[in-house]
């Protein structure tokens, strides 16, 4: 039972009301329900979002079971959607938007209304959640009572309400006065609330009037359009001043919820009473169309209309030609997933077995799935329908199409500057022939049917949605770029322009704020100098960064000139320019970054060539020198040097602090003292002794029985004089000439006992490679390290800081040469690998 509180005629009474209506029906336990539920809503959300994912696709059933105790909306809200960029690009290939939207939603006496709708009066069978097909109406009927436990059964708000009002008064001057007088006695029986009113003269000179009210004033009080309201009325009525003028008898004669009832009443008041209605500020309603007009834009605020929301009536589609036995799959699919625990039906009309006719609105030429679900779900929890909620439908829904095969994605109007849908509010359909056709409401509502007929590219204008729009235009530029088929080029560079003129028609919109505006002669000149800066920034085109700060400081300097001559008055006014020439700054600057960011996309794509081949002709001169000598020679050769490279590095680079040379004088100048030039001597001979050492290793190396080694001394003198230098010392006594043979043949067999143990590890020697070289980078790295750290402690001792040290100046270059050296070898190994 509902009670209306406006029936009361005093607070006490209707508070007191209230609360033994929250009592009677456990009020105080239902927050504390609803509180749990929240709760466990919440958990439920972070057990989905922390869970991981699983293996293959499960059957519907079993999804359906697996989450009954979770809401169906909630515990798929952890489902992340594609990247932008990847959903655009497959549009850009051909796939199909998903679409989920409501039709409406309905009380538990309009579900037999609802499912008739859907079966097409019982001819097509429908499923429920359980995978069972209903098909006659004998069990279409049984439906209701199977899902009455899960309504509300809620009372509609009584929204408007018709009355009669009979007046008895002398006679008019005039039609305005009988109009003043009929609008004063209505005004002092219903207050504040809205009305419109017919006046029909009786024979007597009595006065009837015919109308319609809202029924909920201002402050809240909300009649009930029936006698005992008007009994409440008539009392007002009889204790204001407006009963000593006329003697007036009110009566409802019904009453009904919503816009549309409200709108329809007052339609037929018009109808009969053609242009002689009236509302209660005294502006004629003169047809149709003022009459929608007046209930959905001007009463649609005060009705705070409620109704019943036991089922919603959900449609999802697809193109046509669509494969319709993958569809219902897929729509099944996404029913039972977002849906689980909910009671719901759902029937395809598809256009080859609809039984309805075109001229009805049947046989519509694309696939589709009407589901009837109730708001409910056995566990208590109730379905939300936020704008997030439908859009995360939509996710799924194309997720569910993708795995029955059908090219798919979730797509949002302002990734391609669509205009905005109208809803049923704002359209009556006049036509439902193929496409049914509508008729706006209003004259707001006719341009945007007609947008969205015709197809009108228009950008959401808040500044989050602007926001999106730039990142939207920014994948579409990617795409273009990145795309070698003609066609997605052609198409993501459509999508781009499209975007790109609607923000600059938006540039164009707020700079013509600027330039019209006027606040008087005393700053016209500077207001002026502003105009011309902001029609010189349309004329930019691809700006430079230094171009627009240049141009960003000569717009900052008109406002400050402009700002020095505002008025107190007109203060309002130029922050508002001010806002809008910055504005106009920020979206040059914008478009100045997309321009840069598609100049680095081209040049990012040009250098991945570049290094692409490079790395692999380095990979083919490793693979050439593995299959020529073998991997454990390279290996061991590669190690010692790149030591040897290193050494020469650090050495290049202190060759850059050498003592110049003066002429005038014939001797050097040396921009440090004595003592730092002998510590960095002194570190120069300890790095040449490194570097000697290498060599040395190398050259034992090439004569144990090293080819590469070998091979890359032959472009190496240094390394090649090394091993010459090497090899005469490692000739025998000449008593000792007979076992050269001996020595040979064990060089030899050391060799391919080299070869044999890397041919037999190849399989599973990777781990032990990696080792290797990550033991050699750190053994390379520490000796580096210790030698800092010895040349550091001495000049610490010395008492002199690194900020006139040259050799510690040198530190971190070496640091640095180290982390390159040991990077060079993990990108090596990683080419290798690849």
């Amino acid at each position: 039972m509902e009670l209306f509180f406006g029936a009361f005629t005093s607070e006490w009474e209707q508070r007191r009301a209230a609360l033994l209506h929250e009592l009677s029906v456990g009020g105080g336990r239902s927050t504390a329900e609803e509180e749990l539920r929240r709760r466990m809503k919440a958990l439920a959300e972070l057990g989905a979002t922390g869970s991981g994912g699983g293996g293959g696709r499960a059957p519907a059933k079993t999804r359906h079971a697996a989450s009954k105790n979770m809401h169906g909306t909630t515990a798929k809200a952890s489902m992340a959607a594609r990247p932008m960029q990847v959903r655009l690009a497959a549009v850009a290939q051909g796939s199909q938007p998903a679409v989920v939207k409501m039709a409406s939603y309905g009380g538990g006496a309009r579900v037999g209304a609802m499912l008739n709708y859907v079966s097409r009066g019982g001819e097509l069978s429908v499923e429920n959640e359980n995978g069972e097909r209903i098909g006659s109406r004998e069990d279409l009927a049984g439906v209701r009572a199977d899902w009455d436990h899960l309504f509300q059964n809620r009372t509609e708000s009584r929204d408007i309400g018709r009355f009669t009002v009979e007046i008895t008064a002398s006679a008019f001057a005039s039609d305005d006065e009988m109009h003043e007088l009929v609008r004063s006695s209505l005004t002092s029986g219903f207050g504040d609330r809205r009305f419109a009113y017919a006046v029909e003269k009786n024979d007597d000179g009595s006065m009837t009037v015919h109308g319609v009210v809202v029924l909920r004033s201002g402050q809240g009080e909300r009649l009930t359009g029936d006698q005992k309201a008007a009994g409440i009325i008539q009392a007002r009525y009889d204790a204001s001043a407006a009963a000593s003028e006329a003697a007036a008898q009110f009566s409802f004669q019904g009453y009904g919820n919503g816009v549309e009832y409200g709108s329809s009443k007052l339609r037929d008041l018009v109808e009969s009473h053609g242009g002689a209605v009236r509302d209660d500020r005294g502006q004629p309603v003169a047809d149709d169309k003022a009459a929608g007009d007046l209930v959905q834009k001007e009463w649609r605020a005060d009705l705070h209309s409620r109704k019943s929301r036991d089922v919603m009536h959900l449609i999802m589609s697809a193109r046509a030609g669509t494969d319709v036995a993958a569809f219902e799959g897929a729509v099944r699919d996404f029913l039972a997933d977002q849906f689980a625990g909910h009671r719901y039906v759902f029937a395809m009309h598809d256009p080859a077995n609809d039984p309805k006719e075109a001229g009805e609105g049947g046989k519509r030429p694309h696939v589709h799935a009407h589901a009837i679900v109730t708001m409910k779900s056995e566990s208590g929890e109730r379905i939300e329908t936020t704008p997030a909620v439908f859009r995360q439908w939509r996710v799924a829904m194309a997720e569910k199409a993708r795995d029955h095969g059908i090219a798919m994605e979730m797509t949002d109007r302002r990734e391609f500057a669509s205009p905005a849908a109208f809803t049923r509010n704002q359209v009556r359909p006049v036509n439902r022939e193929g496409r049914t056709e509508h008729i706006g409401t209003s004259e707001a509502a006719q341009a945007r049917y007609d947008a969205k007929r015709n197809g009108r590219r228009t950008l959401a204008k808040s500044e989050r949605s602007r926001e999106y729009t730039v990142k939207a235009t920014q994948s579409w530029q990617k795409i273009a770029v990145a795309s070698g088929d003609r066609s997605i080029v052609a198409y993501a560079a459509q999508q781009r322009d499209h975007l790109m003129s609607g923000l600059s028609a938006g540039e164009a919109e707020a700079s013509s704020n600027i330039v019209h505006a006027d606040f008087g002669s005393k700053f016209r000149a500077n207001l002026v100098t502003l105009q011309n800066l902001v029609l010189e920034g349309d004329e930019l085109g691809e700006t430079s960064r230094t171009d627009l700060e240049a141009y960003e400081k000569k717009v900052e300097t008109a406002l400050f000139k402009l700002e020095r001559n505002v008025a107190p008055d007109d203060r309002s006014d130029f922050d508002e320019i001010a806002t809008l020439a910055r504005e106009h700054v920020n979206q040059r600057r914008e478009l100045m970054q997309l321009h840069e960011q598609r100049n680095e996309a081209v040049a990012e794509q040009g250098n991945e060539d570049q290094r692409r081949n490079q790395r692999g002709e380095v990979n083919e001169q490793w693979e050439a020198a593995i299959t020529k000598h073998g991997e454990a020679i390279v290996e061991a050769a590669n190690d010692v040097l790149m030591e040897i490279d290193a050494a020469a590095t650090m050495l290049a680079d202190l060759e850059k602090s050498e003592p110049v040379h003066d002429p005038e004088t014939g001797g050097y100048t040396y921009a440090i003292s004595e003592k730092e030039r002998e510590e960095t001597e002194q570190l120069r001979a300890k790095i040449e002794q490194q570097h000697d050492e290498a060599i040395s290793r190398a050259a034992r190396l090439a004569i144990e029985g090293n080819t590469y080694i070998r091979e890359v001394a032959e472009q190496d003198p240094d390394l090649q004089r090394a091993i010459e230098q090497a090899e005469k010392h490692a000739q025998r006594p000449e008593e000792e000439k007979d076992k050269t043979p001996a020595n040979v043949d064990t060089v030899a067999e050391r060799q391919r006992d080299l070869r044999n143990d890397e041919v037999e590890r190849q399989p599973n020697d990777t781990e032990a490679r990696e080792a290797h070289e990550l033991a050699s980078a750190v053994d390379a790295a520490n000796r580096l390290q210790d030698q800092v750290a010895k040349d550091k402690e001495a000049a610490q001792r010395g008492g002199e800081t690194t900020r006139t040290d040259p050799a510690q100046q040198h530190i971190p270059r070496l640091e640095e040469l180290e982390r390159e050296e040991l990077a060079k070898r993990e990108r090596a190994r990683d080419d290798r690998e690849r």
